[in-house]
Formats: C-alpha cells, sequence, structure tokens
C-alpha cells in the first residue's frame, strides 16, 4: 500500500501537469478549426484558475522529487520546465493586465473626458462594477439581479418569416433609456435569447433592452438582415413609450454579426435617434475581409461572406461596399465603443483599429479598447477575464450615454 500511493500521487500530478499545460496553450495557440474554438476562447478567460492549478502543480513536483531525494534529476528538470511553461502561460492574461486597463481607461477619458464620470448621476455608480477585475467573481459568477422579461414579442412577418423580440426591464415600474442589443452568428444562426445572461444583467442597471431578431443567411441575404433591423427599430419607435421605454435615450449594442448591423445601422439614419452604438468584434469591411483572411481561419471567413451578400467582391461589389460600416462614416455620428480581442481569427483587432480611425478623422467621439489574450466571443465567458473588462467600459460608457 505504502508503495501503490506514491506511484498514484505521481500518476495524478502527470495527468495535472498535462491538463494544466495543454489548457495553458490554448492561452496563445489560435483554433485552427471551429470545433476547437471553445478551447482558445474559454482558456484566457479562466487563465486565474488555471495559474492556481499550475501553481499547485509546480509545487507537488518538487515535493515528489525532493522526497526521493531528486534521484531523477532529468526528469525533475524536465517536468519542472513543462510546469514552469504552463505557469508562464497561463499568468499571461493577469500580467498584461494591468497595462491594458490602463490603455483602456486613457481611451476612454480621451474620448469622453476625464470628468465623464460626473456625468452619470450618484445612483447609478453603486450598480456599476467597482472593480475592471474581480478574480473571485470568476468562480462565483457574476451576480445577475431580477428583471422582468417578455419574450417572443413578434414585429415583423416579411416572406411569412415570424421576426420576435425579447423586452428586458427592471423589476421596477418607470421610464427607461433602451438598449438594442443584435445578436452575432455569422449571420446565419442564433436567436433574441442569445445574449441572454447581458441583457438581463445590464436591464437591472436601468435599461430596457430589446433583443432583436432577424433573417438568416444563406437563405436570406444581405440587405434583409439591415431591413430585419430597422423594421424592428420602427416596431420600437412606435410601441416604445407603453413598454417604458425614453424613446430619446437609445443605443445599439452587437457582437460579431451583430455589431456590424448595429454600426450599420446605427451609422446610416436610423428611423429613430441614436444616443450611442457599442460594437464587440464586429467585422466593419467586408471587401478587406474577403481579401485578408486571418491564419488560420477557423470560420472560412470567404464561404460565410459568399453565403452572407451572395458572391464575392469582384462579382457583387456594390453589396460589399454597402455592408460594410467603415464605408458608412461620417460626421456627426453616435459616440462608438468598439472593444476587440488581439487574439481573435475570425475578426481580426486591426479592422476595429482602423474603423475607429476614420471616425476619429471625421470628428466622431470613438473608444477603441483591444484586449491582447482575448479570442473572439470571449464574452461568452460571462464572468471571465476579459469580459469583466469589457462590461466595466460598457456600463460606463451606456450610462455616459444615456443616463445623465
Amino acid at each position: 500500500m505504502k508503495k501503490v500511493l506514491p506511484i498514484v500521487s505521481i500518476w495524478l500530478v502527470g495527468l495535472l501537469l498535462f491538463v494544466g499545460l495543454f489548457l495553458s496553450l490554448w492561452i496563445i495557440v489560435p483554433a485552427p478549426i471551429f470545433s476547437l474554438l471553445p478551447l482558445s476562447v474559454g482558456a484566457p478567460e479562466i487563465s486565474p484558475g488555471l495559474l492556481l492549478l499550475n501553481i499547485l502543480v509546480a509545487i507537488a513536483i518538487v515535493t515528489i522529487f525532493w522526497l526521493r531525494g531528486f534521484r531523477y534529476w532529468r526528469l525533475f528538470l524536465f517536468t519542472l520546465s513543462l510546469s514552469g511553461l504552463a505557469l508562464g502561460l497561463s499568468a499571461r492574461p493577469l500580467l498584461q493586465f494591468s497595462t491594458v486597463q490602463q490603455q483602456a481607461q486613457a481611451a476612454i477619458e480621451s474620448s469622453l473626458g476625464r470628468d465623464y464620470l460626473k456625468n452619470i448621476p450618484p445612483e447609478i455608480m453603486p450598480k456599476l462594477r467597482s472593480q475592471p477585475l474581480i478574480i473571485a467573481d470568476i468562480w462565483r459568477k457574476i451576480p445577475i439581479p431580477k428583471v422582468r422579461i417578455d419574450r417572443a414579442i413578434p414585429f415583423a412577418n416579411p416572406d411569412g418569416v415570424k421576426l420576435t423580440m425579447n423586452i428586458y426591464r427592471p423589476l421596477q415600474v418607470g421610464k427607461y433609456p433602451a438598449i438594442v442589443s443584435i445578436y452575432g452568428g455569422a449571420w446565419q444562426r442564433g436567436s433574441p435569447d442569445s445574449d441572454d445572461t447581458f441583457n438581463r444583467y445590464i436591464a437591472a442597471q436601468g435599461y430596457v433592452v430589446w433583443a432583436i431578431d432577424y433573417r438568416h443567411a444563406p437563405a436570406y441575404r444581405f440587405p434583409t438582415q439591415i431591413e430585419d433591423v430597422r423594421s424592428a427599430l420602427t416596431f420600437i419607435k412606435k410601441y416604445g413609450a407603453e413598454n417604458e421605454t425614453d424613446l430619446d435615450r437609445v443605443a445599439l449594442i452587437g457582437r460579431s454579426a451583430g455589431a456590424q448591423l448595429a454600426t450599420l445601422a446605427a451609422y446610416q439614419d436610423p428611423p429613430l435617434p441614436i444616443r450611442a452604438v457599442v460594437n464587440y468584434y464586429g467585422p466593419v469591411n467586408l471587401t478587406a475581409g474577403y481579401e485578408d483572411v486571418p491564419t488560420p481561419d477557423p470560420i472560412e471567413s470567404r464561404a460565410t461572406l459568399r453565403a452572407f451578400l451572395g458572391g464575392t467582391p469582384q462579382t457583387v461589389p456594390e453589396l460589399y461596399r454597402q455592408a460594410s460600416p467603415i464605408n458608412a462614416v461620417k460626421p456627426a455620428l453616435p459616440p462608438s465603443l468598439l472593444i476587440y480581442g488581439g487574439k481573435d481569427h475570425i475578426i481580426e483587432s486591426k479592422y476595429g483599429k482602423y474603423l475607429a480611425q476614420q471616425l476619429r478623422s471625421q470628428g466622431n467621439r470613438t473608444i477603441f479598447i483591444e484586449i491582447p489574450w482575448a479570442d473572439h466571443a470571449f464574452d461568452a465567458v460571462f464572468s471571465g477575464v476579459s469580459n469583466q473588462l469589457a462590461l466595466y467600459y460598457t456600463e460606463r460608457f451606456l450610462a455616459w450615454a444615456l443616463i445623465n
């Protein structure tokens, strides 16, 4: 029995070393295919947990070899080197966090002013996150207060396709600013339920959230999707007041394909006034995205764009131009918050940076935040490292734009 226990402990530590190193590698390795994307997205978001695991494994390795008198010193050095590699990888996001947070703070202050928080009513501030990163929330989860939810409300029926929306409201009846939420999914999948956690979270801060639907490619191609978004905005304009919505204080938020639709709708004479737009890792120049695909390319970008637009930039150039928010930039647009992942190999962060530059050149208030370790759809891990940072600035930006 005395011999069995050390053998079991050695195999267990070896297994944990392999697991810790394997998962930690995904913090820097992009997903080569779509099925591996959850590893590439999730590993950076749970990196504090991986760091703790790797620290415990390193301690266990030293202890085991110390008890054996370091008789197998070559094996000891090899395993300790692997453990050190896992430790370094898992510590990477936390080591970068302070610098990235300072850059994000500088970006928002540069656009909105150092005293931008003074425009947010004092009673709102306690509802916002107190810190850009609360490690304990990764394990205990960000709390989501209760809100009122009305689901599957029909707003249009084009070509016999029933389009619906969800409405999220604070528990207390009142009149609130509105956030129109547009889901992503390569224009091919998703529903108004897709971003349910965020919609409930942000509604509790004092907003009516309208989570809208649109028809999907390839059965329906652009401009169908933006037409459906406009139909939803027209519906909100007509029925918003009876649903506790202040129609003079409306913002759009979208993720990925939904961000392309949100920015396009906000920049192209929307049916009702838009006070702000939030773009999470959205495609903004579809022609460039087709001609310069990332490597690796886990969603087969060109096939996705052909399904959405019905051809290539050579065969349908005008559709690519019309679908690219960067071509809709002009002066006097709503303030824009752009958040991109530096590790994203679906929509590379350079496109968000190009859009930010173009917006600023036309005199528009623009905030660009790049999270270097984050992959596409980082906010799918709602309590993860990247989304905590994104939430911290998103909720402040929305409160500045809508609650003053």
